[in-house]
């Protein structure tokens, strides 16, 4: 196959760039996947093993897209490439290299924003700190971000010099240690044990080092400095780094995304080779030069011009409500004129902004004229109760030193315990310093808890017996199998049909 074939001059340069540190600088819409999947399959074709070869994305759909892509010119040679996010890389990584560190297992849970914030509320009500003062997503912003600077908490509190910062530091110190007892890392913490692992490992980061020959890595102005850190250990032996990114559309700062990163690639690997990617192939030429005139404002950037040979196409429209109600109503009346005198579909027809608060103005404008509307993304499939109910279970079958989850699912469906039964539960954890799952597979401990009828106790006997089955069978059977077992044996599934006939 002619990898080359459709691929303009720019793009051919990049792919055929194999040794050595290579920085694309990719505008937008400048092919910039199309010339990352063609390189890792010149690779495999140059005769590299597939498990050589680290590709790293920003999303787990562009990971999913890649492979898609590498599968379709390679075939079944680009299975054994390592393409990921970086929070999947570090997640196997940890999976096989954990037992180095010696405080988690290698069953560790993983949680996600909502886990983590709910465990900060944890921690604010046994440090008898206020919510209204000291918000729970504040302080979940603070700690993410000294992990993504790579301060743990010893660090952190060297640090603080005022007293908000002293009190996220308490509250950090408690976070992690909760974190620990529940064998649970938290996203940050796949990427901060990973840079400690192989910083402090020498064999270790030897180890993979040697294994990873080329490293590619897409979105490079989004890296924070965990991930920089990373990408740099990992590099280090072969420098064989290609970093694909464009300073123009780094976005992501307010979450820790440094575009320093990108802006000093070549102070990092000075015999880098260096392409640009400007040929659009996207948007028309009006929407091109109003990007290019904004862009040129920054002084810091790398210089480059995009162009297109698409067609001139419509000016841009710039309209300035009033209000926010005003901004509804014009693109309301927008929307039907498209509609109505050119007979766009209403389904073809996209209204972004750029936070949730801003929807409802919105959303009640299309409402009021009868228009109708879709909501995408309002509330993300993980986000759903069902979902997050059933991965609780699943985490506490895979981890039952996992307490957020166990108290999200120890009640669901009810089994009888009140908000008074768990916490004298908790109470006896803590007092034996024990797990909740260890107090209520205990008959003697439950039998010492006040007011736990016989009906509950045997609800919760029920509820140990399963997860203690379902264990028994990780590694046995698939997992969507287990699944569907876990929502008819707890009494999920009837749970959900009597709510519905409620409804």
């Amino acid at each position: 196959m002619d990898l080359m074939q459709g691929l303009n001059e720019p793009q051919q340069r990049a792919v055929a760039c194999l040794q050595g540190p290579l920085l694309i600088v990719a505008g937008a819409g400048s092919g910039k996947t199309r010339v990352l999947t063609f390189r890792i399959a010149n690779l495999l074709e140059h005769g590299v093993p597939p498990y050589r070869i680290l590709a790293i994305t920003f999303t787990n759909k562009a990971a999913r897209e890649m492979r898609e892509r590498v599968d379709a010119l390679i075939g079944d040679a680009a299975q054994d490439v390592w393409l990921s996010t970086f929070h999947s890389f570090c997640a196997r990584f940890l999976r096989m290299e954990l037992e180095h560190y010696g405080r988690y297992a290698k069953n560790f849970v993983i949680y996600d924003a909502a886990d983590s914030k709910g465990l900060i509320r944890e921690c604010l009500k046994e440090l008898n700190i206020d919510e209204k003062h000291t918000a729970p997503g504040v302080v979940q912003a603070h700690i993410s971000d000294a992990k993504n600077r790579l301060l743990d908490v010893a660090a952190f509190t060297a640090q603080a010099t005022d007293f908000f910062a002293e009190q996220v530091a308490k509250i950090y110190a408690l976070y992690q240690s909760k974190l620990q007892e529940n064998n649970a890392l938290d996203f940050d913490d796949l990427l901060m044990l990973t840079v400690e692992l192989l910083t402090k490992n020498e064999e270790l980061r030897t180890k993979y080092q040697k294994k990873f020959q080329y490293i590619l890595v897409d979105e490079y102005q989004d890296t924070n400095g965990a991930q920089y850190a990373i990408t740099k250990l990992l590099a280090a032996e072969h420098r064989n780094i290609c970093v694909v990114g464009d300073a123009d559309q780094s976005i992501y700062g307010w979450r820790g995304a440094d575009m320093r990163n990108i802006m000093n690639f070549e102070k990092d690997y000075p015999e880098a080779t260096v392409i640009l990617l400007e040929q659009n192939y996207r948007s028309t030429k009006n929407i091109l030069a109003a990007a290019n005139a904004v862009i040129e404002n920054n002084l810091t950037r790398k210089k480059k011009e995009l162009w297109t040979d698409n067609p001139t196409g419509d000016r841009i429209t710039i309209y300035e409500g009033a209000t926010e109600k005003n901004e509804a109503s014009y693109i309301v009346r927008e929307v039907e004129r498209l509609h109505t005198m050119f007979h766009v579909k209403y389904g073809d027809i996209a209204v972004l902004y750029r936070t949730n608060a801003q929807s409802r103005n919105i959303e009640e404008a299309f409402y009021a004229t009868g228009v109708p509307y879709a909501m995408v993304g309002s509330v993300r499939f993980y986000d759903r109760r069902e979902i997050k109910d059933i991965i609780a279970y699943l985490r506490v079958i895979y981890n039952p030193r996992d307490t957020l989850s166990l108290l999200r699912i120890i009640n669901v469906p009810r089994r009888g315990l009140g908000p008074t039964s768990i916490a004298r539960m908790m109470e006896t954890a803590e007092e034996y310093r024990i797990s909740l799952f260890e107090v209520i597979t205990d008959a003697q401990l439950l039998s010492m808890i006040p007011k736990l009828s016989a009906k509950v106790k045997l609800a919760l006997e029920e509820f140990a017996a399963m997860v203690f089955t379902f264990m028994g069978q990780l590694g046995t059977r698939p997992i969507h199998e287990i699944v569907e077992d876990v929502i008819e044996t707890s009494g999920y599934a009837a749970a959900l049909e009597e709510e519905k006939k409620e409804d």
